[in-house]
C-alpha cells in the first residue's frame, strides 16, 4: 500500500508469514544480525536498506509484527529531499 501524506510518502509492505519474534525486532536493522546458522546469512540486507532509507533519503522505517501472523514494514520518505553538495544546497521535490 502507498499513501501520500502532507510532506511524506508512506509505503507499507505486509506479509502473512511467521512474523518476527519480539526479542528480535530491535535487532533486525543491526549489521550482521541474522537468525540463520553460521555461514548461511550475512545479516546485511535489512541494515543496508535501513541505512539507505534513513541516511541517504532522510526517511523513516517502522516494523510491526505479530509472531505466527504477519510482519508489516512501513517506509516514510519525504517529498522534498535536501542534498548538501560542496557549498550549495540542492532541493529536489517528488
Amino acid at each position: 500500500m502507498s499513501k501520500g501524506l502532507q510532506d511524506k510518502v508512506q509505503i507499507s509492505i505486509r506479509d502473512n508469514g511467521n512474523g518476527i519474534p519480539s526479542e528480535n525486532i530491535d535487532k533486525i536493522f543491526t549489521p550482521f544480525f541474522t537468525t540463520k546458522p553460521t555461514g548461511e546469512g550475512t545479516g546485511l540486507g535489512l541494515s543496508l536498506a535501513h541505512e539507505t532509507i534513513v541516511s541517504l533519503h532522510q526517511g523513516e522505517v517502522t516494523v510491526n509484527s505479530t509472531p505466527q501472523e504477519y510482519t508489516e514494514i512501513t517506509v516514510f520518505l519525504p517529498k522534498e529531499i535536501y542534498f548538501q553538495e560542496s557549498s550549495q544546497n540542492r532541493n529536489f521535490a517528488l
